[in-house]
């Protein structure tokens, strides 16, 4: 019997990833980098992979832990294949952000910090947009979507696969 496609698609990021590993062998302070590229293959850092980076490169797995959960950039759960970023700087806030992210979050069934169960959205609040000039301001993926209302960001969402 066939293995399923999903499988093999793992086994490809898992061949994918050894390509890296062999790109970064023997380099000193590798382990950021690898922490990087692995995220960018599957997506997010599943702990298996984590372990695997640390075994490879001889690095106890709470600094490659550590590591991961002290950065930002580095996610530990899957992702949505959109992330929408809401603002909460004092502009955005004054101007309604709060009403925004309760009509965003109530559409798509998350709260902050959550992935929809399809896999499309993730919702995330950040401090600053830098567009303060278009409160309340969101971005989706790497597109900036300003002067909101609730309706208008709900609607603006409907646009992404």
């Amino acid at each position: 019997m066939a293995a399923c496609k999903c499988e093999q698609n793992l086994e490809s990021k898992y061949q994918e990833l050894q390509k890296v590993f062999d790109k970064y062998r023997n380099v000193k302070g590798a382990l950021i980098p690898l922490l990087q590229e692995a995220q960018e293959i599957f997506g997010y850092l599943p702990g298996d992979v984590m372990k695997k980076i640390s075994r490879e490169i001889g690095v106890p797995f709470s600094k490659t832990f550590g590591v991961a959960t002290f950065y930002s950039q580095f996610h530990l759960k899957p992702r949505g294949r959109n992330i929408i970023r809401l603002c909460q700087g004092t502009a955005c806030h004054v101007r309604g952000a709060a009403k925004v992210f309760e009509a965003v979050s109530q559409d798509l069934g998350v709260s902050r910090n959550e992935t929809t169960t399809d896999q499309r959205y993730t919702l995330e609040t950040v401090a600053c947009l830098g567009a303060c000039g278009l409160a309340p301001v969101m971005m989706v993926n790497d597109d900036t979507h300003g002067r909101l209302t609730p309706d208008k960001a709900v609607s603006v969402i409907k646009n992404y696969e």
